[in-house]
């Protein structure tokens, strides 16, 4: 993987993770990759994330591992330290865009509107996610603003469930959905990797 573009074909839906102990972090990559997901978004939302996204790029090297909720400059650098193959961006500011693109890593940067996302075009950025996508007009923004702007590509993420992914990954300008459906918390505080293993494994087939 070599640019954003391709972060968008890894996968159907990209599992939007939240890890409060970063010993789940080895055991959920691997139940995601027997259910056939090979990317993986840790949420910088915890102490434990960074640690987390180090565990995973050390000891699961099969699995794509990005870091999420990358909302200031020394975000990107330390996921970066850690070993993160990807960002990803809530909102595009530009300290923010700016340390992610030094860091050489490909990045998804967050929009939520027209202007936003011509923003970052105009910075050559084409691939982006679409946050929060249920609360910002869901489906029906997106379908309205492919035609004005056939160069995006989308990550929607925020809302999405197993029932609404299929409508988004039918338009031509998504080319996967975030979802955090796919590690509940519970299963995560449990450590049932099955029960990930057979989301993970419902999601790739979407």
């Amino acid at each position: 993987m070599t640019t954003s573009s391709d972060l968008l074909a890894l996968s159907p839906v990209i599992p939007v993770v939240v890890v409060d102990d970063a010993e789940h972090a080895v055991p959920l990559a691997r139940a995601l990759l027997r259910g056939g997901v090979r990317v993986i978004e840790l949420t910088l939302r915890t102490p434990a994330a960074l640690a987390a996204i180090e565990r995973v790029a050390a000891e699961v090297p099969e699995i794509v591992i990005g870091a999420g909720t990358v909302t200031r400059p020394e975000h990107a650098e330390q996921a970066a330290k850690a070993g993160a193959a990807f960002l990803v961006t809530p909102g595009s500011t530009d300290r923010v865009l700016d340390a992610a693109e030094d860091t050489g890593l490909p990045f998804l940067p967050g929009a939520a509107t027209v202007s936003e996302a011509m923003r970052l075009a105009e910075r050559g950025l084409t691939a982006l996610k679409f946050f929060p996508a249920e609360a910002a007009g869901g489906v029906d923004y997106l379908k309205s603003i492919g035609g004005p702007l056939p160069g995006l590509r989308f990550c929607p993420t925020g809302g999405i469930t197993p029932g609404s992914a299929p409508r988004y990954l039918a338009l031509p300008n998504v080319g996967c959905v975030g979802g955090s459906w796919l590690a509940p918390k519970d299963a995560l505080a449990a450590g049932d990797w099955d029960r990930v293993e057979e989301l993970a494994r419902a999601a790739s087939a979407l």
